[in-house]
């Protein structure tokens, strides 16, 4: 019952993501119920941001094997992610019943041109950066097979961001070789 007490407050108080989390972890597994030692729970975060995926829930997941095995991990994540799966269908549940509501829908006509304009501040700045290092031609060439990608040929915006990514690792490769072939050349020189 201790696991779940613990990580349910973890779950509930936490908020702004993983490391801010962390805090409460620790004083759960160290202060309150003394799990691990000061030094282990270092050694255990430690290991747990060399490791992909949430921290706190590998947190979690830690602290529930410890102390009660494969059980408790599955405990102890649950516990963790439970309260806010809850909150979300809750707060999702309360926006679908009141979207028919002209006051719901006023707030959310009052944020989408500001969602617009912000949408529309970084894809500029993202034009602008991508002109500056590909250069005019080749930045409104890519806006334009980018375009065509997703509009002309129906393709699912992720594999054209995968595309181009490809793209950018064998020109910032290529490039690279390049350039270091040139000072090469300007060294023996």
């Amino acid at each position: 019952m201790e696991l779940t007490f613990g990580m349910v407050r973890t779950g509930i108080l936490g908020y702004g993501g993983g490391p801010s989390v962390i805090p409460l972890i620790r004083h759960e597994a160290v202060v309150r119920y003394h799990w691990l030692s000061d030094d282990e729970f270092g050694e255990v975060l430690a290991l747990a941001n060399a490791l992909p995926g949430p921290i706190a829930t590998k947190m979690a997941a830690y602290l529930g094997y410890r102390e009660k095995g494969a059980l408790g991990a599955v405990v102890a994540v649950l516990a963790h992610i439970l309260p806010t799966c809850i909150a979300m269908i809750a707060l999702l549940s309360a926006v679908t019943f009141l979207s028919s509501s002209k006051v719901v829908a006023g707030m959310i006509a009052g944020v989408t041109p500001v969602i617009a304009v912000m949408l529309g501040t970084m894809a500029y700045e993202f034009g602008e950066k991508a002109v500056k290092g590909l250069g005019i031609y080749a930045g409104i060439g890519f806006f334009a097979v980018s375009f065509l990608l997703l509009e002309s040929f129906q393709i699912h915006p992720a594999i054209v961001i995968i595309l181009f990514l490809a793209y950018g690792t064998v020109h910032f490769k290529t490039v690279s070789k390049l350039k270091k072939q040139r000072r090469d050349k300007e060294g023996s020189a």
